[in-house]
């Protein structure tokens, strides 16, 4: 018995390692790379902000909260994508902040953040340009980028 017992939770612990080191797929069967997709400053509007200012570029924010499904659906599929990626590395200063902590709170009151993901693009000093919400993948993500730099 112990042994069966034992060898199931190796069994259990080698899936799980392997899961978690196994490499992303996206919808067309592509490995995503994690550096390949947009890169995040994580939880520090003020730094954003600075940070949009010094490059004179827009924000685009991805308001979150840790709970949310769809949420973590943007986290896994749409924002490493490697067209997204260079679309907003390039022509954003990106941030992510979790609407439930930090500064996120605060943000969310600003913007009348009421649903989860909202997306949204601001100026450097952190006007609303646009804003979308719920989930969306990689090709719908980089239009409402290249919306929001119309609006400019």
């Amino acid at each position: 018995m112990n042994k069966k017992i034992f060898f199931i939770g190796l069994l259990t612990v080698i899936a799980i390692i392997a899961f978690a080191i196994a490499p992303k797929i996206n919808d067309n069967n592509n490995v995503i790379k994690a550096d390949e997709g947009i890169r995040f400053i994580e939880s520090n509007w003020a730094k954003a902000k600075a940070e949009a200012k010094k490059q004179g570029k827009l924000i685009f924010l991805d308001a979150y909260t840790t709970w949310c499904g769809p949420c973590r659906m943007l986290k896994r599929n749409t924002f490493p994508d490697k067209a997204a990626g260079e679309f907003f590395n390039k022509n954003f200063v990106n941030v992510a902040l979790d609407m439930e902590s930090g500064d996120g709170p605060a943000v969310a009151a600003t913007y009348g953040v009421n649903a989860y993901p909202t997306l949204i693009i601001t100026d450097a000093d952190g006007k609303l340009i646009t804003y979308t919400k719920g989930y969306i993948d990689a090709k719908q993500l980089i239009e409402f980028g290249k919306y929001g730099l119309s609006k400019k």
